[in-house]
Order: structure tokens, then C-alpha cells, then sequence
């Protein structure tokens, strides 16, 4: 079964449970996968990656979102958005801590022989390979241009 299929699944067994916050957050999720499939020249069937994407794309709405509600004083609406994300976060892969991030960066850099700032953007595309979806983009190129200034 496919990521979609099984977010569909999970969105009626939610509905079924009455669990409001579950239902609302996989309709969504399911509406920007829907939104990803028709965007461009014709309407296609996202790969699990793809649907995996647009799911780290909304989770990370979310945490910018209850960032901002919480520096605005809106608690009520900041614990909305947390608990939206812990949602989305069930069907992401788990997030590398900033250690296993660090020794991540540093045999990717090793291993393609990456130094100085001039090869930022490759060594970028391999780190991101290596990462796959486990690190949020603004991290690892924090971790990689501080690994290649040192």
C-alpha cells in the first residue's frame, strides 16, 4: 500500500474515532499531496517520495506556525499547529539528532572530498542525498557551510 492509500486510510479510521485534529490535519495533508499531483503540465501519481515531500513541506508549516503563534502570545492556536505537526510527523522518517547530523556532514564532505566554499552546492546535493528527508534543509546547510569555512 501506498503512503496516499494509507493516509486515506488513516483519515476515515480517524473519522471514524471522532478524532477531529487527526481528520482536519489528513485532509490537509491529503489536499496539498492532491495540489503537488495536478500542479504542472498534466495530473500525475505521486511517488511515496513525492507524497513524503509535500508531508515535510506541511509539517514544517506547521512548526514555523506555532512559532509564530507562540512569540504573538496565541498559545491555544500554537498547541493547534503542535499537535497538527505531531500528526504529519508519524508518517516522516525520524529526524537525525545534531551529533548524528554533524558525523553525517562530515564523511559526506570526507568522502566526495568537498573543501572550501566554492563547492557549497555540490557538496550541498550530496549531504541531501545522504540525509534523505531525516534533516530539515536550513540545518544541514548550516552544518555544511560551517563544516567547509572551518
Amino acid at each position: 500500500m501506498g503512503l496516499k492509500e494509507q493516509l486515506t486510510e488513516d483519515m476515515r479510521a480517524a473519522l471514524k474515532a471522532r478524532d477531529e485534529v487527526t481528520t482536519g490535519t489528513l485532509r490537509m495533508a491529503l489536499a496539498a499531496v492532491g495540489v503537488a499531483e495536478v500542479a504542472g503540465k498534466a495530473k500525475r501519481e505521486l511517488s511515496d517520495d513525492e507524497v513524503l515531500a509535500v508531508l515535510a513541506k506541511e509539517a514544517k508549516k506547521r512548526r514555523e506556525a506555532e512559532v509564530a503563534f507562540a512569540d504573538a502570545g496565541r498559545a491555544e492556536q500554537a498547541a493547534k499547529e503542535r499537535a497538527e505537526e505531531e500528526v504529519l510527523a508519524r508518517y516522516l522518517p525520524e529526524q537525525l539528532s545534531d551529533a548524528e547530523l554533524v558525523d553525517l556532514v562530515t564523511q559526506t564532505l570526507a568522502t566526495g572530498g568537498f573543501s572550501g566554499m566554492g563547492s557549497m552546492g555540490p557538496a550541498m546535493k550530496a549531504v541531501q542525498a545522504a540525509v534523505a528527508g531525516r534533516a530539515e534543509g536550513g540545518k544541514v546547510s548550516a552544518e555544511v557551510r560551517r563544516q567547509l569555512a572551518a
